[in-house]
């Protein structure tokens, strides 16, 4: 480097933040919907469950009831039979990533016949995250159960075949966890090698790390690097 050439620094982005908008009213909100908002049947959960309802958030015209994460099956299954809310739509985990109720698990059941939806949730804690399996009322619920477990780390009490759908069983991680890094965890997860009869790749993210792995024995060399002569 030349003594009046300065080494390049890189600029941090900016943050740029987005004003909330004040509250308008449900009546007002043009996302509203008429099958998400159900009024009775929060009722009848609340003179049913009494104290289990621990939250009942309206948003957009969606309820969204929170409940006791020990009660859940029950919840469900009075409404499924009672309230005709008879088809499981999703159910996936979130990491709130606080000290206290840090995971979610979500519910979005639907009533076919009456054309009404409703969103469950329920919160476990860190240090033990279970929460009981809803598989006995919907089976739907297996697949995104076990998916819910790959990936967040939270068990399902009762699961008929609680295994991880997408990393090996062996995997430490689970990596919709917020503090799993973006790029991954270098020797986390050994992955087949770049070329023939190569060494496995330990790190999925090579390149973002500085290291260029070398090409296959049919991989056309890029146009910034050299072929080299033998």
């Amino acid at each position: 480097m030349a003594e009046n050439e300065r080494p390049k620094t890189h600029e941090a982005l900016k943050f740029y933040f987005t004003p909330v908008d004040p509250p308008r009213g449900d009546e007002l909100n043009p996302h509203a919907k008429a099958t998400t908002y159900v009024p009775e049947v929060v009722e009848a959960l609340k003179e049913r469950f009494g104290d289990v309802i621990e939250e009942v958030e309206l948003y957009a015209g969606e309820h969204t009831v929170r409940v006791r994460a020990d009660k859940i099956v029950e919840v469900c299954r009075f409404l499924k039979e009672e309230q005709g809310f008879n088809y499981l739509a999703d159910l996936g985990g979130i990491d709130r990533f606080t000290d206290e109720g840090r995971f979610e698990v979500f519910y979005n059941l639907v009533s076919i016949e009456r054309r009404k939806r409703i969103r469950l949730k329920v919160r476990v804690e860190e240090d033990n995250p279970v929460v009981p399996s809803v598989t006995s009322v919907y089976r739907a619920a297996n697949w995104n159960e076990r998916e819910c477990y790959d990936m967040f780390g939270i068990r399902f009490e009762g699961h008929p075949d609680l295994r991880r759908m997408y990393m090996p069983e062996d995997f430490e991680y689970h990596p919709l966890r917020k503090e799993f890094p973006l790029l991954g965890i270098p020797g986390s997860l050994p992955l087949p090698p770049q070329t023939p009869g190569g060494p496995l790749t330990y790190d999925p993210f090579a390149r973002a790390h500085g290291y260029v792995p070398p090409p296959g024995f049919e991989e056309p060399p890029a146009e910034d690097e050299e072929v080299s002569e033998h």
